[in-house]
């Protein structure tokens, strides 16, 4: 089983990297080991926390709740910059943009019931998980066109979580599209109902269901679903770019974990997406003085095989563990 430094090596030209797994196996100790390894090689990198309940600042062993309250990275060196998403600020300002644009064209003594509509659709199910998508797809998509970083790495919460982000885009792209195929169609029907109107004023009847002309008050309303469509449009077709994204499973040598890793790649392989690695985390040595160490040694190198025949398809790597916790960027940096 090759160690963490191979998979450096061999995610080194892949700008996207998504890190999940089970939780408790350590995705976030290895997300950070991988971004400190890429800086300190030189390679510019963002690891970004998607995690609700973030533990990326306890790694990095420092506070990065000063950026994430702005949602804006911190520099941990300079070629390392950190971000934990505030999924509270990330869906006010979603529905700051919804209210904003809905406010262009409804008539404004319907706004203070809509305002309090608005409100409660944030404790919605879904509705944090379509802000934070909406964001995570930002970040993907700019890290790509802009050309700061040559890593964005993503430090997901547990696997579902991780699932739901990597197949949202391409739903969230459809019903966009479906949104904007209903205002077509209510556009049509509103310069049909003019044209009937306003037909005895004409000399010449015009045909009341030809193409309507766009209604003034609904273009901003459409622009915005538009950049929305083509952000995940970007987002997905860089997703199933295997060249651009790389996605990292992490679990230790235990059964929940296995069998949790096994439906995670075959969920992927259904969306058409592929999971790049595995990392197998917690590993101990194979030798053992104390009777009860040596037990659990036999019994993680049977479950290190059955992994290995699971998972024949996919580069295998393990970490190994430590005497005490991996925290701050010299520690994670030689983690191995």
């Amino acid at each position: 089983m090759e160690k963490l430094s191979s998979l450096v090596q061999q995610l080194s030209h892949t700008p996207i990297i998504f890190v999940g797994g089970k939780g408790g196996v350590g995705k976030t100790t290895t997300a950070a080991a991988l971004a400190s390894k890429f800086a300190e090689q030189q390679q510019k990198t963002l690891i970004v926390s998607t995690d609700p309940a973030h533990s990326l600042g306890d790694v990095f062993a420092m506070s990065l709740s000063s950026s994430s309250a702005k949602n804006k990275s911190k520099a941990l060196t300079e070629y390392l910059d950190a971000l934990e998403l505030d999924p509270d600020l990330i869906i006010d300002e979603h529905f700051a943009r919804v209210e904003k644009t809905i406010s262009s064209y409804a008539n404004p003594d319907m706004m203070p019931k809509i305002r309090e509509h608005l409100q409660l659709s944030k404790s919605a199910p879904g509705a944090q998980e379509a802000a934070m998508l909406e964001a995570i797809c930002r970040y993907l998509v700019d890290s790509v066109e802009q050309g700061i970083y040559q890593h964005i790495i993503f430090d997901t919460a547990p696997t579902g979580h991780t699932l739901r982000l990597l197949m949202l885009p391409e739903m969230m792209e459809a019903w966009t599209d479906g949104l904007l195929t209903q205002q077509r169609r209510q556009a049509k029907l509103k310069g049909a109902a003019d044209n009937l109107a306003t037909k005895k004023t004409k000399s010449v009847l015009s045909n009341p269901f030809e193409d309507a002309k766009p209604v003034d008050k609904w273009q901003q309303a459409v622009d915005v679903l538009n950049a929305r469509k083509n952000l995940f449009k970007k987002a997905g077709e860089l997703l199933h770019d295997r060249q651009k994204t790389a996605v990292v499973l992490v679990l230790t040598a235990d059964n929940l974990p296995i069998e949790e890793t096994r439906r995670a790649v075959n969920q992927l392989k259904e969306a058409k997406l592929a999971s790049a690695a595995l990392v197998v985390n917690q590993l101990i040595e194979a030798e053992q003085s104390d009777q009860f160490w040596q037990n659990r040694a036999i019994r993680q190198q049977s479950l290190v095989k059955d992994i290995q025949n699971y998972f024949v398809d996919y580069p295998i790597y393990g970490v190994y563990l430590q005497p005490s916790d991996v925290r701050g960027r010299e520690a994670l940096t030689k983690l191995n």
